[in-house]
């Protein structure tokens, strides 16, 4: 039965080659069904890969069945070897008798069921923030990572911006830190959730090709000592003076003033962690050394487990720079909405999930199915909760077009007049005010840069020091008729009097 399944594998490997190329000519119009169609094609190419080594065993026959079946066949009696097949045939149904029989034909093609089918796993595959693919959704990562001893409590959006970064000042966890375990965890479900990612995202892609370069990088990097934040460590203490303060190799701190610097050298903290980096650097743990025995080569192979987990999240995220802009894109975009406009966003992502997929299993024949793919917006307007286009009128309505610079607020540049008379009222602005030390921020309205809010506050203090003055000094008079008055006013009511003594006469 060798020759019979060399022959099975052969139309296999035909059939699935005629399915990829089936599905390879429809380009669906959601995104849910062009993931579907890219795993269900990455399914055929990996059975393709394990039909062919099985067929290449065949061929190689290590140990001479083939041989021998093609040569009962074409020496021997073909009816005795034919007859002989059937017997076998017929014993195997016998016992089994509601085996199903594997219809090649149907097995590979298109059909509404598999799609539906496919498509429930994909939607099985993503979260709801991940939007299929669309996002990245590191919600529990990020609570991982406020979990960390050591460190600052950052918001979600913050977290997007430095989750790749091990490196201080933006880490603030010291390298010491970095051996405990729960450190090691969270580099690992970081890690591999973006390899999970890559995979559900990109399933045509030769991931694991991908993942043994970033091994070499990184190896060859270890090998060289350039893996930043693991490089060697000098034994003695040291201090980097730049342009913006001092930093203390032993603290892993920023100084701003000299003075401070020098005094915190005498701290117990400091020479604490003088001498534990002492000790660190005495056991030689260089990357160019080898491996010692005992307790240093244990802790060196951890930190190198470490390091591997935090290069390979760098080169990840590298990958996935898009994708990464866009979550904080939508991050922004969700802080921004009304809880009615995300609900209708949700319902619309419902509605799209329930409309049946790639009908018919073949290709769109309207003639505006192409322009209805990709959304069409050259103009780069901004997008609706609905993810299209707002329209251009309403574009120029809302005067979206104009920006609006705050220098108060870091230079943000604001678009449209709405946005701008919004924002004076907002945490950004109101924050970038009081570093400037200003308290009373309701007069400051429509005022951006920061020379003149200085002004404006230095004239608003001059001028409560000055009512301030003249109220303290006021001097009140008393006439004889006992009504009370200010001084001026009652030397002016005193030289109008006198004016009008000659003509009151005696």
């Amino acid at each position: 039965m060798i020759v019979e399944e060399q022959r099975f594998l052969h139309e296999d490997l035909e059939r699935l080659e005629q399915g990829i190329s089936d599905r390879a000519l429809d380009e669906p119009r959601q995104l849910r069904d062009r993931l579907a169609r890219d795993h269900q094609v990455s399914g055929f190419l990996n059975r393709i890969q394990t039909q062919s080594q099985r067929l290449l065993d065949i061929y190689k026959d290590a140990d001479g069945v083939r041989k021998r079946e093609i040569q009962t066949i074409s020496t021997g009696d073909p009816f005795d070897e034919f007859y002989k097949q059937l017997d076998d045939i017929k014993d195997f149904h016998r016992r089994y008798p509601n085996e199903p029989v594997e219809n090649l034909e149907r097995a590979y093609k298109k059909g509404v069921g598999d799609v539906e089918t496919m498509i429930s796993e994909i939607d099985n595959m993503f979260t709801g923030e991940e939007a299929y693919g669309r996002f990245l959704d590191l919600t529990t990562l990020h609570e991982d990572y406020l979990n960390l001893p050591g460190v600052k409590r950052l918001s979600y959006l913050q977290y997007l911006d430095v989750f790749d970064i091990f490196t201080p000042p933006q880490c603030p966890i010291k390298r010491a830190e970095k051996n405990s375990d729960q450190y090691f965890n969270y580099l690992g479900n970081l890690a591999s959730y973006l390899e999970r990612f890559l995979k559900r995202t990109q399933p045509l892609e030769n991931s694991d090709k991908l993942f043994k370069e970033i091994d070499g990088e990184f190896g060859n990097a270890w090998d060289k000592g350039e893996v930043p934040g693991w490089g060697a460590e000098p034994a003695q203490s040291g201090s980097t003076a730049s342009g913006e303060g001092i930093w203390c190799a032993d603290c892993e701190k920023e100084f701003k003033n000299e003075n401070v610097y020098r005094n915190h050298l005498t701290g117990k903290k400091h020479l604490r962690a003088a001498e534990l980096r002492k000790e660190h650097a005495s056991n030689g743990q260089t990357n160019g050394e080898k491996p010692k025995v005992g307790g240093s080569n244990i802790l060196r192979l951890k930190e190198r487990a470490i390091a591997e987990r935090e290069f390979r999240v760098q080169k990840l995220t590298d990958t996935l720079s898009q994708r990464r802009n866009d979550t904080r894109v939508n991050v922004e975009r969700k802080q921004g909405m009304t809880e009615r406009e995300r609900q209708m966003e949700l319902d619309a992502l419902f509605a799209n999930s329930a409309e049946p997929a790639m009908q018919g299993g073949g290709i769109h024949d309207d003639d505006d199915s192409d322009a209805e793919e990709r959304i069409y917006n050259p103009l780069k307007l901004p997008l609706a909760w609905d993810g299209k286009p707002i329209p251009y009128w309403l574009y120029k309505l809302h005067g979206l077009g104009v920006e609006f610079p705050c220098e108060i607020c870091g230079n943000f540049v604001y678009m449209g007049r709405r946005a701008f008379d919004k924002h004076f009222n907002e945490a950004r602005h109101i924050y970038g005010l009081k570093c400037l030390g200003i308290t009373n921020t309701t007069l400051f309205r429509e005022i951006t840069g920061i020379e003149d809010a200085l002004k404006l506050w230095d004239k608003i203090q001059r001028d409560k020091k000055k009512e301030k003055t003249v109220t303290e000094n006021v001097v009140q008079m008393e006439d004889a008729e006992g009504n009370v008055m200010p001084e001026k006013v009652y030397h002016e009511y005193v030289l109008f009097a006198l004016a009008l003594l000659p003509f009151l006469g005696p």
